[in-house]
């Protein structure tokens, strides 16, 4: 988020320079470049009540003496009664439609208006569309504007499952797929909710009647959308974070009164209404926790000015929470903001003391290498997840400050994860996989009660395996347990083929899977030998490639003299930046011939490039010329 320290200077007294602004913004942990006077701040993901000018100096009223802009139409306007349903409350819960016209030219560009185009070097688009993304860029909240000749019938917002194609104002066309949440005009889709308007009732300069849509939206319908489409909305990027969803008609009148400025207004209506009220949130007043949670030693004098600073209201026991504040909800949040304000290098460092987390016995130790040693060599790879979810089934524990506020639980099952891990392999064209991964998995009882497990989940598809006597074969419901099932009892329980009918995917291969708890393991495992052996050197990690790969197979025909070790060796040390793997695929001896065929693939891919065959033939050139060197060795076809 970019935002000019001129905007915020001439809001502060005394005004600061630019490195004492810069200090303090680090102060409060929002970290940033600097680049011609422009502050790029990294806010975190869970701060979008900062993602503007009056957001940072709300937070910035903890040091300096702030005077906010309260300049904003305070006439009478007029009750619009605009035919709108509203089919979703619970993702718009509250919404306000402002009709304005006016006559006349627009007036050239001043005051705020004029900076902010002037000073990011902002492409003018329209005088209401560029109200609009200023009064964005100062409040925080996103407007859509319309143009109120363009809206035919009845407006209404809803969630709709269809597949429709739809002409956005970026002059992209894209199409909606799945459950969207839109705006409909006689049906037909006019704005994808809070991400992007549509080219039918786009405003344009010619534009003299605008409808002026001001919302709250469920963040988590906002969420994902922008990628899902290919679009870039900065609308979508602070709906998604969480915006006030008591501002609008502040917001409405700061938005009349900048076209005040540059326009005569002929009329003014507004519609505004509440669906689902607001409940505000409260905090126990608990100066005693905070401390406890920053080896802190701040008296109740020192709590409330901090506290009221950043817009926090103390009633009695009791600590109401600034409705742009979606983020603060605990004790812990509280005590986040408090060490915001002292500065994290001004808290005294005393010991944390930590209850030591149990290591694994030397039992358990010893049965989960030798798990990973059975299944590494089978041809299984490990695979290590990120711990969190964005769904919660059944008994996910919630977390408080979620580290991705996209994903704040734990997750319940191994599944999920390791069905991304199979199709994100099997989209890089890998027609064998099979993968495993052992991890803690949090949840918790109708109670509350918390319950760790330690659990391994084994995924697989497609070929058993890269060697000649697998290599025909597809993984079946019996491989897995064929693998485990002297070790573990009663997998039939356990085991289950993944309907690939609700995956994103093209591939046809039966998907199995199973999930158990370690402690299933009987002792038998503790015999397991493993034929792995660890690696000696460090691996370093390469790049995946996106692009295509090609394959090529060579069969060989070797004669009773031919030197197989020779051609083996001549094939296993072929090096090329391009070859990815080589493993036999196909073996048969005649002993009636005393022949011996011997058929090896090999894998090309670039990260550069999509190769061609006239590449891989200029590779193979050299390989098959020293091959068919070698006595008693022939390629069928080629001589």
């Amino acid at each position: 988020m970019k935002i000019a320290y001129k905007h915020l200077a001439k809001h502060i007294y005394p005004v600061p320079s630019l490195n004492d602004l810069s200090d303090k913004l680090f102060h409060l942990g929002h970290e940033h470049e600097i680049l011609d006077e422009i502050f790029d701040i990294e806010f975190t993901p869970n701060r979008g009540d900062c993602l503007s000018i009056n957001g940072l100096l709300r937070d910035l009223n903890v040091f300096y003496d702030i005077k906010f802009n309260n300049e904003k139409f305070d006439g009478q306007i007029k009750s619009y009664e605009i035919d709108f349903t509203n089919n979703a409350i619970d993702d718009c819960p509250r919404i306000s439609f402002l009709k304005i016209e006016v006559d006349g030219d627009i007036k050239s560009y001043e005051d705020e208006l004029n900076e902010y185009f002037k000073i990011f070097d902002i492409n003018k688009k329209n005088f209401f569309t560029d109200v609009s993304n200023y009064i964005a860029y100062e409040t925080g909240q996103p407007t859509h504007c319309y143009d109120s000749k363009k809206i035919k019938n009845q407006l209404c917002l809803d969630e709709i499952n269809i597949t429709s194609n739809f002409s956005t104002l970026l002059d992209k066309d894209i199409k909606l797929v799945g459950k969207n949440l839109v705006f409909l005009d006689d049906k037909k889709v006019i704005n994808l909710a809070g991400i992007v308007g549509g080219e039918s009732t786009s405003c344009s300069s010619e534009t003299r009647s605008v409808l002026v849509e001001c919302a709250y939206f469920n963040p988590e319908k906002i969420i994902g959308k922008c990628i899902k489409y290919g679009i870039q909305s900065d609308a979508a990027y602070k709906f998604e974070r969480g915006v006030d969803p008591l501002c609008q008609e502040d917001v409405l009148r700061r938005f009349i009164y900048i076209v005040q400025k540059h326009a005569n207004i002929l009329s003014l209506e507004l519609f505004s209404k509440t669906y689902k009220k607001y409940s505000k949130k409260l905090v126990p007043y608990d100066l005693n926790a905070i401390n406890n949670i920053l080896g802190s030693n701040i008296n109740n004098n020192e709590y409330k000015i901090y506290l009221r600073s950043l817009g926090f209201t103390i009633s009695k026991n009791t600590i109401e929470v600034p409705s742009h504040r979606s983020d603060v909800k605990t004790q812990n949040d509280l005590a986040e903001e408090v060490a915001r304000c002292i500065g994290y290098n001004n808290i005294n460092i005393v010991p944390l003391q930590l209850k030591k987390s149990k290591p694994l016995k030397g039992f358990e130790r010893v049965k989960e290498e030798k798990i990973k040693g059975l299944l590494i060599d089978n041809g299984f790879n490990e695979v290590i997840n990120s711990p969190f979810s964005e769904i919660s089934l059944n008994n996910a524990i919630k977390i408080d400050n979620p580290i991705d506020s996209n994903k704040p639980y734990f997750r319940e099952n191994l599944k999920v994860s390791l069905i991304e891990n199979l199709l994100f392999n099997e989209r890089r064209q890998q027609d064998s996989v099979k993968l495993f991964e052992i991890s803690d998995i949090y949840t918790q009882d109708a109670d509350g009660t918390q319950v760790k497990q330690r659990k391994l989940g084994i995924i697989a598809s497609g070929r058993m395996g890269k060697n000649y006597q697998n290599f025909s074969k597809k993984i079946d419901q019996s491989y897995v347990s064929s693998i485990i099932s002297r070790y573990v009892s009663n997998l039939e329980s356990v085991e289950e083929e993944i309907n690939r009918n609700n995956l994103n995917t093209k591939a046809k291969a039966k998907i199995y899977f199973l999930e158990i708890n370690l402690s299933e393991f009987n002792e038998a495992i503790l015999g397991y030998e493993s034929e792995s052996s660890r690696l000696k050197e460090f691996k370093e990690y390469s790049p995946i490639s996106d692009l295509p790969k090609i394959y090529r197979d060579l069969s060989y025909s070797l004669s009773k003299n031919a030197s197989m070790e020779n051609l083996n060796n001549l094939i296993t040390k072929f090096e090329n930046k391009f070859l990815k793997e080589v493993f036999v695929f196909d073996f048969y001896e005649n002993t009636k011939t005393n022949k011996i065929k011997i058929g090896y693939r090999f894998i090309f891919q670039s990260n550069e490039k999509t190769l061609t065959d006239e590449d891989v033939n200029q590779i193979f050139k050299p390989l098959i010329e020293e091959s068919l060197a070698i006595e008693g060795i022939e390629i069928p076809g080629i001589k």
